[in-house]
Parts: C-alpha cells; structure tokens; sequence
C-alpha cells in the first residue's frame, strides 16, 4: 500500500486549470496533473483535510489545512471547492406544500429563487448541532438555512412541522 502523501505550509505549489482542475507540483520534484479538490468531511471539516483526487478518482494527495498553504495556492484551492460545493442559503420559504408523501419548497436565496422536490423528510432536513439546516432535494442538490433565527417567523412557521 502506497504512503499517503500530504500537502502543508509551502512544500507545494498550486495551478488552476480548466473547470475545477488543479495540477500540484511538490518541492520535492513530484507533481500531479489535473487533480480535483474534495473534502474528506464535507460538513464539518471546511478547511481540513482535503482529498486531490485524479481522473479515475484515486486520491494522489491530502492537505491537512488550507490555512497553512502559501497564500495564492490556498485562494485558487478555496475558489475551487467553493464552485463545486455551491450550497445556495435559504432567506426565505415562500411556501412548502405536501403532494404525496413529497415535499414542494418554493425558496429564496442567496443565489436566486429556487423550487425543489424532497422526497423524505426525516433523512432528507437535517437540523445540525450549532443551528444550521440542511435540506437535500430530490436531486442531491444542497441547501443550508446558516441559522434558523435568520429567518422570518412566517418561514419559521412553514418550515418547523419538518424539523
């Protein structure tokens, strides 16, 4: 089994390429060519532990902290995983309506107005330990309410029987 490699403070230096690939050359003569970014803990781990993954989705690489990487390296991994884990935060729930056994959100965001379909409640609203909500719709598409006091009581009403 091959030695884990992993990427701290200025042992490598970051290229952005087409879309969201990245291609890293290490100080120690090693590079690897267009790598995607990916967090191993997508949830909880925003800055640690992010996994490069090559074309077939082997992991060539890991960086323990995105805080300690060399500044320009660190801003085009973070603009990266910002593009691809693009969760839109919900200011508002206009409405949600029940139609068999599925639930319609009609929402605004940060990112626009957005309808979606959830298919089950229970595992599909997550309501997290420091107050955030996630809501998955029905096609693995992400939204986050940051904080459920942020929203208005009319969408406290709406939103709270599938809390």
């Amino acid at each position: 089994m091959e030695e884990r490699v992993y990427i701290e403070y200025d042992n490598a230096r970051f290229t952005r390429k087409e879309g969201l690939l990245l291609d890293v050359e290490m100080y120690d003569g090693r590079s690897f060519e267009n790598v995607e970014a990916r967090r191993l803990f997508p949830i909880t781990g925003l800055t640690r532990y992010i996994t490069l993954l090559d074309e077939e989705g082997v992991e060539k690489a890991v960086i323990r902290d995105l805080s300690n990487l060399m500044d320009e390296s660190r801003e085009i991994v973070e603009t990266v995983l910002a593009e691809y884990y693009l969760v839109p935060k919900i200011t508002e729930i206009k409405s949600i309506r029940e139609k068999a056994g599925k639930l319609n959100f009609e929402v605004e965001t940060d990112n626009g107005s957005h309808a979606f379909e959830v298919k089950h409640v229970q595992a599909n609203i997550k309501q997290l330990y420091d107050g955030r909500v996630l809501i998955t719709d029905s096609n693995d598409n992400r939204y986050e309410i940051p904080n459920l006091g942020s929203l208005s009581k009319n969408s406290l009403i709406k939103l709270n029987p599938y809390l």
